[in-house]
């Protein structure tokens, strides 16, 4: 008879809590404290930090969770055509100016909430564009030839034959930061059958309420859809991200936000059983070869820095031998891309680029746009080799690493040795150059001119979910564009001509 488990309904400051094997977590005295009866805790393996899970943080998730299986086994009963209604009425109440009034009056809020707290608002504001985006992707969706079960090969055998049939997958949990355009993005993976359970960040919570009340909700009614296919876990906490990603009823997690943010979901996923698609740590490189273009040059470090997302240039790279006529260019289309914003830039150079920064700019001061207002910050600051791998989250003003190398084979290590080895940019007029960039960079996103053009819709006409970096190893099977058409499975179904068939 299998033992029943043993439940903490206490913990004691200075208790130890075996991890990893071999590795010992101590209670400290404010979570013993904070610690009741049904209460959780998961201990990361990589840090040893011991997350608590509130009984009402893991009630709240494992609700939303439950609505979205029970939904999914609705889904089952229900056409492709009504999926297809779903995405058309939630994109025409988007489109309609009534509806969406309280969408924006929400996210208006969350706005002058966020900036009253000294948070963030880059990704936060539901511009016009981002609305115009996420009508566009729904109705992308809508019109979709996908089906859920879709034959994709068959194989013929004497007497008999297999399909194979790309099958819905599950219950998909996303955990997202602020951006209120995610609900169109992952709502994509009802067009496979899928359903799917959402916690957003706090700053963006009021948004999502409302796209959830006034387009959401009114599109799964119309459409006919169970009212659990997209849920939103209905809390500020993290906690309540860290109950979602624990619970084995999903198929699969979705993280996406700030690097250490993101890396802490995945590992509690992974403790769970639950497998995992983990967006996080961005920044591009860009390298110039020694015959680069440099007008070229000028316009991808320009178009390159133009908002703060995970593909905008993070780290440039140039060959001495261009260094003394390169490094101005770069400098001017830096303090240019700030310009276009109304604000300073930042620059940070490694001992090897100082060289090529004159006295006047390492003196000069900027204007700087951080989430907490403007500051005056020096220009130039200096920056050891090994913290190339920074990621700069700016708010207004463009940040951005500078290095000189002695060859594009060096930039290539560096960037495959410190880079979240995402986004790889190399300017030159070489074809062979730009082979060997090809073949020996190790990111799955790699180009020839400006890094922004990393993205699912831009680049593929296809709403992502997230774009994965390859700093915690490669897919299988997988481009590093998630979105709604990649989250299926595979299912056979056997056709037996002759009965007598034996092996």
């Amino acid at each position: 008879m299998k033992p029943e488990p043993i439940k903490l309904d206490r913990l004691e400051p200075g208790q130890q809590l075996i991890y990893g094997g071999n590795c010992v977590a101590v209670v400290s005295d404010e979570l013993a404290a904070r610690f009741r009866p049904d209460d959780r805790i998961v201990i990361v393996p990589d840090d040893g930090a011991v997350l608590h899970i509130p009984a009402e943080q893991h009630r709240v998730a494992s609700v939303a969770v439950t609505a979205a299986a029970d939904a999914f086994a609705g889904l089952a009963a229900v056409d492709d055509d009504s999926i297809s209604r779903f995405f058309s009425v939630f994109a025409a109440r988007l489109r309609d100016d009534v509806a969406f009034a309280a969408i924006g009056a929400a996210n208006h809020a969350d706005i002058e909430s966020a900036v009253r707290r000294g948070r963030s608002t880059t990704r936060l504001e539901l511009t016009p564009s981002m609305r115009s985006a996420m009508i566009d992707g729904l109705d992308g969706w809508a019109a979709s030839e996908l089906r859920r079960t879709q034959a994709i090969a068959t194989h013929r055998h004497e007497g008999w034959t297999v399909e194979s049939h790309r099958a819905p997958l599950g219950v998909v949990g996303f955990v997202f930061e602020g951006r209120p355009n995610v609900f169109a993005d992952a709502a994509g993976v009802v067009r496979t059958g899928n359903t799917a359970v959402f916690r957003i960040g706090s700053d963006a919570l009021g948004t999502a309420r409302a796209i959830v009340e006034h387009a959401l909700q009114p599109a799964l009614l119309e459409a006919g859809l169970p009212e659990g296919t997209v849920t939103l876990v209905d809390s500020a906490a993290h906690a309540a991200g860290w109950a979602l990603f624990s619970d084995r009823r999903l198929s699969l997690a979705v993280g996406r936000g700030s690097g250490p943010a993101v890396a802490q979901l995945g590992a509690v996923a992974r403790l769970s059983g639950v497998p995992v698609s983990v967006h996080g740590t961005g920044g591009a490189w860009l390298v110039a070869g020694a015959d680069a273009d440099r007008e070229r040059f000028r316009a991808a470090i320009e178009h390159s820095l133009d908002r703060k997302v995970c593909n905008t240039l993070n780290v440039c790279c140039i060959v001495r031998s261009v260094a003394e006529h390169l490094v101005p260019t770069f400098v001017a289309a830096l303090e240019r891309a700030a310009a276009h914003r109304g604000t300073g830039a930042r620059l940070h150079v490694t001992p090897a680029a100082a060289h090529f920064i004159s006295e006047a700019q390492h003196r000069q001061r900027s204007t700087v746009r951080r989430a907490d207002g403007d500051h005056d910050e020096p220009f130039v600051t200096g920056i050891a080799v090994d913290r190339l791998g920074a990621e700069w989250e700016w708010e207004g003003s463009p940040e951005v690493s500078l290095h000189v190398v002695e060859s594009v084979a060096e930039a290539i290590e560096l960037c495959n040795r410190l880079s979240p080895r995402f986004v790889a940019s190399l300017i030159s007029a070489s074809t062979t150059e730009h082979e060997q960039f090809f073949a020996s960079v190790d990111a799955p996103f790699v180009g020839d001119g400006f890094t922004r053009w990393v993205d699912g819709q831009y680049a593929l006409d296809t709403p992502e979910l997230g774009l994965a970096n390859w700093e915690a190893g490669r897919l299988l099977a997988r481009g590093g564009i998630l979105s709604g058409d990649g989250v299926y499975t595979i299912r056979y179904r056997a056709t037996i001509d002759d009965p007598e068939l034996h092996r």
